[in-house]
């Protein structure tokens, strides 16, 4: 038999607990109570931090991806590298300034963000300079509608295109990828928006160079600048950071319509200061003062009664302008270019460019002006007027214009005479000329009167003829009676067209008809003449006493009857009475029957021709 070997029974011993966390790490033989204390002592070294907070770290680490940050804190942040592009030269080591979005993600990680904080310390810093009117640096990104985005201290602002110079700008690209300087001229609390300007530094420097060039300025000095603007009012002139205004009658003693006469963009010329205004800042120069005065070359042998010779350069509806020596102009009022008195414009005499003849009629050399006329050329037509045209002579004239009360008439050029409406006609009463004749017709004419002093001529048409009113007297008598036609209606009554042209007036309640219907216009109906003014040259009549007269007459015709009967019906009881005594009783009681019954009929009669 073999031997057996006893297998030794294991002696239970209890389990000790397994601390995972210590696998694989270096043991420590520090005890509960100790490690308590040492992470108190730890913690208390590290930066107390709340969420949503800036704080500055500095870089730990940089890889292609992120950067990590330390804050003093238990750990440490990793930020996306894409953050710092703007900071290419970004090292370990720098300072940056981070935004703790949280202080542990679901990995315990403490998450942070670099633009978040650059964006909100941006914020304060340009409503700082918006406040300050600080000049703040600006990297310009990349055009968009309207302007450029420039990155400011971490965000973006817009830039529009009338901000970024005090010139227009067309080719905005031409900004882009540069830094520049600009001022915040407005915020958005609101949208976080931000606009910047670069043309207000300019500006404010202008208006620096101004204020300095300006302050130094008088008038009457000569300075020297460049052509900069032309437009068609004036030239404006660069005097080295500030701008004059030579106005376009200040670039020439003579006449010019366009200042490129004178001058060419960027022209260096020598300008005089005529006036300037510090408030506005606005400078006034003058060119043509540089040199003489065209007038104080006129020759001293020219006069007032002189005849001279020069070319239209103006014209305009109230006279020319003409040029007798370069720079020399004298006026040529309308009124000086024709002896006649109807309205005209100059436009009917001259054309720029035209040569004509004038007297001097005013000359003032201290002053420079001149007054000339054409019309002094040619004898004065009023000179023998009165024997020309004497009173009661009769003419033939071409009608000019109308007026209210009246026509104008030529009878030659320079004589006017006017035709007052009430010597147009005998017989039509006219309310306007335009309804007698026309403007360019002739017309005949009488001289009534001549006033030389006032260079008027009183003339007449209707007295070419007798007065037909002379006759009309005879014919229109009062209470006859004419046929007539109704031309016109008003509220008042009609105007009635009668025999030999004459026109008459019926008024309204004379305008019945037998019928009761008022007459109506064209129509032609009987008219008795009610009453006849010959001074007056006023005919009033009736068509309504016709027939009223008419019924008078034959009830004035009956009553006269029924009075003859009753005075021969008188007569017979009168015979009656005075054979009362031979009758009977029985007679006399029948005869006075009788009497009584003639006695009530002569009484009715009586009443009904009353």
């Amino acid at each position: 038999m073999s031997e057996t070997t006893e297998t030794p029974v294991a002696v239970a011993t209890p389990v000790q607990e397994i601390n995972w966390e210590t696998i694989g790490k270096k043991q420590d033989n520090y005890s509960e109570a100790e490690r308590t204390r040492l992470s108190t002592a730890y913690e208390k070294t590290l930066t107390s931090i709340s969420e949503h907070q800036v704080l500055e770290g500095i870089v730990v680490d940089k890889t292609s991806k992120d950067v990590v940050v330390n804050i003093n804190y238990k750990s440490e942040g990793a930020i996306p590298l894409a953050e710092f592009r703007y900071n290419p030269d970004l090292a370990i080591g720098d300072k940056v300034e981070v935004y703790v979005e949280k202080q542990e993600d679901k990995n315990g990680q403490l998450v942070l963000s670099h633009k978040k904080a650059r964006f909100m310390r941006a914020w304060e810093r340009v409503n700082e300079a918006l406040n300050t009117n600080e000049i703040i640096k600006g990297f310009v990104k990349c055009r968009t509608k309207g302007g450029l985005i420039v990155d400011v201290f971490g965000m973006e602002a817009f830039l529009p295109g009338s901000q970024i110079d005090v010139k227009p700008v067309r080719d905005y690209d031409a900004y882009v990828n540069k830094t520049m300087e600009f001022k915040v001229v407005k915020i958005n609390p609101e949208f976080k928006n931000v606009v910047v300007s670069h043309k207000a530094l300019i500006e404010a420097e202008i208006e620096q160079q101004k204020q300095e060039i300006i302050s130094k300025l008088e008038k009457g000095q000569v300075l020297e600048g460049t052509v900069k603007n032309i437009t068609s009012y004036g030239v404006f002139i660069d005097l080295g950071g500030v701008d004059g205004l030579i106005h376009i009658t200040d670039l020439s003693w003579f006449r010019i319509t366009h200042p490129e006469e004178v001058v060419k963009l960027g022209d260096k010329i020598h300008v005089v200061i005529l006036d300037f205004d510090n408030e506005k800042k606005r400078i006034q120069l003058g060119l043509k003062q540089l040199s003489p005065h065209p007038w104080d070359s006129l020759s001293p042998d020219v006069n007032v009664g002189d005849k001279v010779k020069g070319k239209i350069v103006v014209v305009a509806d109230y006279g020319a302008f003409i040029e007798i020596a370069p720079g020399v102009e004298g006026l040529i009022h309308v009124s000086e270019m024709s002896w006649s008195q109807h309205l005209r414009t100059a436009h009917d005499f001259f054309k720029v460019g035209s040569e004509t003849e004038a007297i001097i009629l005013t000359l003032n050399r201290e002053e420079r002006k001149m007054t000339l006329g054409i019309k002094q050329l040619t004898p004065d037509p009023w000179a023998n007027i009165v024997d020309k045209y004497p009173k009661g002579s009769k003419h033939v004239g071409t009608v000019r214009n109308f007026t209210n009360f009246g026509v104008f008439v030529e009878l030659e050029e320079g004589i006017d005479g006017l035709i007052h409406i009430s010597d147009l006609s005998w017989t039509k009463k006219i309310k306007h000329p335009s309804e007698f004749t026309k403007i360019g017709d002739k017309i005949d004419v009488t001289v009534l009167e001549v006033n030389t002093e006032t260079r008027r001529l009183s003339l007449g048409h209707k007295q070419l003829e007798e007065n037909p009113w002379d006759t009309f007297e005879t014919i229109f008598t009062l209470d006859s009676i004419h046929k007539g036609t109704i031309t016109q209606l008003t509220d008042k009554g009609a105007t009635i067209m009668l025999p030999y042209g004459v026109e008459g007036f019926a008024p309204s309640k004379h305008l019945i008809k037998e019928n009761g219907q008022p007459a109506k216009a064209e129509e032609i109906l009987d008219f008795k003449v009610i009453e006849f003014n010959k001074d007056a040259k006023k005919i009033i009549l009736s068509h309504s006493r016709i027939k009223e007269d008419a019924v008078a007459g034959e009830k004035a015709e009956k009553f006269a009857g029924k009075k003859a009967e009753a005075k021969d019906a008188q007569s017979a009881v009168k015979k009656i009475r005075g054979s009362i005594e031979k009758t009977t009783l029985g007679d006399i009681d029948q005869l006075a029957n009788l009497k009584t019954k003639m006695d009530k009929s002569e009484k009715d009669e009586l009443e009904k021709g009353e």
